[in-house]
């Protein structure tokens, strides 16, 4: 009898541990064990002001996030089991602060990027959204000089948000 209930005692817990299915991962992205390849096509600069090399570096630090923080290592040219494409929309500067003699005390760098999310297997999660972020420099700096350290500022945190929108369900 005792033989008979360790034995029906270890198949409930082998049957339980194989019947569920338990995504997780120390970075906190929550992916089906089916996704196993991603696509991220490159973002062309439609703003009104451009900077010339951010299409291909807000492209390539994507894929990279990717690469990293998921079990995906498979990028496909097209259609991966998660799509990414979009448009930059949005680089601007703007003055802020103005003091008494209309001079700005800080300006703001703020870019914006347009995504369109498509999740095959869980096409629930698709979506079609705007990410923006900012950075504030002293007016006494020129954009030129300060710029190249903002725009990786800004792109950490807006890829950090589609990052969150399209792995982290939470």
């Amino acid at each position: 009898m005792k033989l008979f209930k360790v034995l029906l005692v270890s198949f409930c817990v082998v049957f339980v541990v194989t019947a569920c299915k338990v995504s997780y991962s120390f970075t906190g992205g929550t992916l089906s064990s089916e996704v196993k390849t991603f696509s991220v096509q490159f973002f062309p600069n439609r703003a009104p002001l451009v900077n010339p090399n951010l299409s291909n570096q807000f492209t390539e630090v994507l894929k990279e996030k990717f690469r990293s923080q998921t079990t995906l290592d498979e990028i496909v040219d097209s259609e991966g089991h998660l799509n990414f494409e979009g448009e930059i929309t949005g680089y601007r500067t703007q003055a802020l602060d103005i003091t008494a003699n209309d001079i700005s005390a800080t300006n703001r760098l703020t870019v914006t990027i347009k995504v369109r999310f498509r999740n095959e297997i869980e096409p629930d999660n698709d979506f079609d959204k705007s990410f923006s972020a900012f950075r504030d420099f002293d007016s006494t700096a020129q954009l030129i000089d300060v710029e190249e350290e903002l725009v990786e500022e800004i792109l950490e945190d807006i890829i950090d948000d589609i990052y969150n929108e399209a792995v982290v369900n939470w």
